[in-house]
């Protein structure tokens, strides 16, 4: 699976102006409904924070992956957002979030999400990865570098 063949450009947002991490929940949410790429954001946003309440999407390493299984999208869809600051996430490692990568699905397509899930956690251990998607000033940039990254570019 290639996540930048699932990933748009237009469904990235660079420096959001967020404090929170359900501000940038939020703007991700509606990034992708903005841009039609969900039907219902209401539901979305509804099974995303639902996900979050049972324990944190924050992964470590600055990067947190909300995500959720939800009717309001009949397709995998994702987006990526990197917040002005860094946000508390309550992640694993306690350490704040400056990559959030979001992720939803509809219920009937859990080995699309999961592939997915592993997919974005394979990249982002790469320091010299996660390096470059902090330093990305576009989201063009950043979805260059992913799919360098997926492509051995």
């Amino acid at each position: 699976m290639r996540l930048s063949d699932i990933l748009k450009p237009q469904n990235i947002r660079v420096a959001i102006p967020a404090a929170s991490k359900l501000d940038v929940i939020n703007e991700l949410v509606s990034v992708l409904a903005a841009n039609g790429e969900v039907a219902d954001p209401k539901k979305v946003l509804e099974s995303v924070l639902e996900r979050e309440s049972t324990r944190t999407t924050g992964i470590g390493n600055g990067l947190a992956i909300p995500h959720g299984k939800s009717q309001g999208t009949d397709h995998l869809v994702m987006a990526i957002g990197k917040p002005e600051k860094p946000i508390d996430f309550h992640s694993i490692d306690g350490r704040p979030v400056t990559i959030v990568w979001m992720l939803i699905s509809p219920p009937d397509q859990s080995g699309m999400h999961i592939k997915a899930l592993a997919a974005i956690s394979r990249l982002m251990t790469s320091d010299k990865f996660r390096f470059a998607m902090n330093g990305a000033e576009t989201a063009d940039d950043l979805f260059e570098i992913v799919r360098k990254q997926e492509t051995g570019a």
